[in-house]
């Protein structure tokens, strides 16, 4: 059974939608109350480390992305929940910022940012998930704007330097502590971090340089897939702000119920219903498989519940070659009226055939007899 991600939205107490201020000061208030040098509990203390690992993923952009997704990344290999002073988790400085609202100086961050991958489910029905298909898409998704080509400003203007922190993108206070005098570094709250402000936004995206707009796709979906994968199409997500590079596009298969096949991975299953008369005298069939009509031969004597195999005529493997086979389920139909002639005609083969009784004798035991031994 897989793991469950971790709930680090919740572990932080903020919303999905939450922004880097909000997460900076939710962990804030709970490292106030949870630190070790405040609280000695040592529930308090696994409950730091993990509120601080909780923060160190939903900072990083590439981290969230993964969460936003349904993924864990420290259960995949992306980091790992450990020593929240050490070097991997920000360091000394993100306590410090917790504590003093800042820490070690960052210098100025990129107002182009990676775009956020998206998901896009479509419905196939069994033939196109067995032999593959392309799918022609539209979808809606951030681009990059038009107007500004990603850079934010109106036509005949440029971001300028912030005259609050000179391009630095950080501002520096000191404050008194129970540590003594301690220097902070906070990111500009006029220029949001960045270095730079745009004074006269562009008036198609409102200076973040990507609009939404409707686009169309060309999918080519593989033989084989099943219901619940994923398709990864790298590039094709959500332009980033700033024009950034997009995301990545996953494409959910959701594989529409067939009418007569039921699949088991790349196995298919079917039941055909055959007369009793049939099945005692052996007779021909015709079944409509994927790949086309087949004539099946029903053996004299056949029983209720045997299953013919036909071989490599299932799905596709989706890695390698070869296929899986199609499972026939024969279901022998025993009538339930009969008129006078056709119960008269039952009733001379069960004499001659000693059945007048089933389950009298051991010798003959009849149909439900033998079934049920």
């Amino acid at each position: 059974m897989p793991d469950l991600a971790t709930d680090y939205y919740g572990l932080l107490g903020v919303d999905r939608g939450a922004d880097e201020v909000t997460l900076k000061k939710a962990y804030r208030k709970l490292a106030r109350e949870l630190h070790p040098d405040v609280n000695p509990d040592p529930a308090a203390q696994e409950r730091f480390k993990q509120v601080t690992a909780a923060y160190e993923v939903l900072s990083d952009p590439e981290k969230r992305q993964i969460v936003d997704l349904g993924g864990d990344p420290l259960q995949s290999g992306q980091g790992a929940p450990g020593n929240p002073f050490a070097q991997g988790f920000g360091g000394l400085g993100d306590i410090m910022d917790a504590f003093f609202g800042g820490g070690q100086a960052r210098g100025p961050r990129s107002r182009i940012r990676q775009g956020a991958d998206a998901l896009l489910r479509i419905e196939l029905d069994l033939a196109e998930t067995a032999f593959g298909t392309t799918r022609d898409l539209t979808l809606e998704t951030a681009v990059v704007c038009g107007t500004c080509h990603g850079e934010g400003a109106a036509a005949g203007t440029h971001p300028t330097t912030c005259e609050t922190c000179r391009g630095r993108g950080e501002v520096q206070s000191v404050q008194r502590s129970f540590l003594g005098q301690v220097m902070t570094t906070r990111a500009c709250g006029r220029c949001n971090g960045v270095g730079s402000v745009i004074e006269h936004p562009c008036g198609e995206c409102g200076g973040d340089g990507r609009v939404r707009a409707r686009r169309s796709l060309s999918v080519k979906i593989p033989a084989g897939v099943e219901n619940g994968m994923r398709i990864r199409l790298s590039g094709e997500g959500e332009v980033g702000p700033g024009g950034g590079p997009a995301g990545d596009l996953y494409v959910e298969i959701i594989e529409k119920r067939h009418a007569v096949f039921t699949r088991d991975g790349n196995d298919l299953h079917c039941t055909l219903t055959l007369p009793m008369t049939a099945a005692a005298l052996g007779t021909t069939m015709k079944l409509q498989t994927l790949d086309g009509e087949e004539e099946l031969d029903i053996a004299p004597g056949t029983q209720p519940d045997a299953v013919l195999l036909l071989r490599a005529r299932g799905v596709p493997h989706l890695r390698g070659s070869g296929r899986g086979d199609l499972h026939v389920h024969l279901e022998v139909q025993v009538p339930t009226k009969l008129d006078g002639e056709q119960e008269a005609l039952l009733r001379q083969l069960a004499a001659l055939r000693g059945e007048e009784r089933p389950g009298s004798s051991g010798k003959h035991t009849g149909l439900f007899g033998r079934k049920r031994r």
